[in-house]
């Protein structure tokens, strides 16, 4: 499978770029809300939804890394430390059914919000 670099794709089609990664982000916001709103028994809905966080932002930041990349250093470096809290926070909530995912919604829903 080949998968193109972020500024490949800037490159390519810079809009079409970010409507992917909204439409990515929209999905896990979806995915974790409809999880907290069944609350802490839904287990498998909650691991669903933690999971695709987590595999979104393992791409992400795989992509972030990558010397090829095109973002500024400070920004990737940025992205870099919201992706590895998120994994962390992701982690800790499939731990504890009891923690809430509000603190995950906001963060990725701000990220989402800054593709505008």
């Amino acid at each position: 499978m080949y998968r193109m670099s972020y500024s490949e794709i800037l490159e390519d089609a810079p809009d079409l770029g970010r409507e992917r990664e909204r439409a990515a982000f929209d999905r896990a916001i979806g995915l974790l809300r409809s999880a907290e709103a069944r609350g802490p028994g839904a287990i498998a809905e909650r691991s669903q939804a933690v999971g695709y966080v987590q595999d979104l932002w393992n791409v992400l930041v795989s992509d972030l890394l990558d010397p090829e990349n095109g973002l500024p250093e400070g920004l990737r470096s940025d992205l870099v430390s919201i992706g590895m809290w998120t994994m962390r926070e992701a982690g800790a909530v499939l731990s504890a059914p009891e923690r809430s995912l509000s603190a995950l919604i906001e963060v990725n829903a701000s990220i989402r919000d800054g593709l505008r």
